[in-house]
């Protein structure tokens, strides 16, 4: 049998007749506010628990999935700009030695001019 407002009205009616007002007021409100079969059990709380750290778990893989290939898609980008950077050093370092070495006369020298 379902439990509706009208029958639980009723029930609080006889119970003040049979009570009195207070304690079927206090008995009422003990009830839960709608039928047994809304209210979780302990073993409904422990599949909800097991879902919920199911849920996590792979929420956490998947945040650390995605920092993994973000950083590793900075530190390819960041080697790529290195190696740019000693390239570009080195051809200016070779560049400042040749210019020294050429304003110094070496090359003539050398019999390289």
């Amino acid at each position: 049998m379902a439990i509706t407002e009208q029958s639980r009205h009723a029930l609080h009616q006889r119970l003040d007749e049979t009570l009195g007002p207070e304690e079927a007021t206090t008995l009422m409100e003990h009830l839960p506010p709608v039928g047994w079969a809304d209210v979780a059990t302990k073993t409904d709380l422990a599949h909800l628990e097991e879902r919920l750290k199911g849920h996590i778990a792979l929420q956490g893989e998947t945040i650390r999935k995605e920092f993994h290939d973000a950083f590793g898609t900075y530190r390819d980008a960041l080697a790529k700009d290195r190696s740019d950077n000693q390239r570009t050093l080195l051809y200016a370092v070779v560049g400042m030695v040749l210019s020294v070495l050429s304003s110094l006369g070496v090359f003539a020298l050398l019999g390289w001019s």
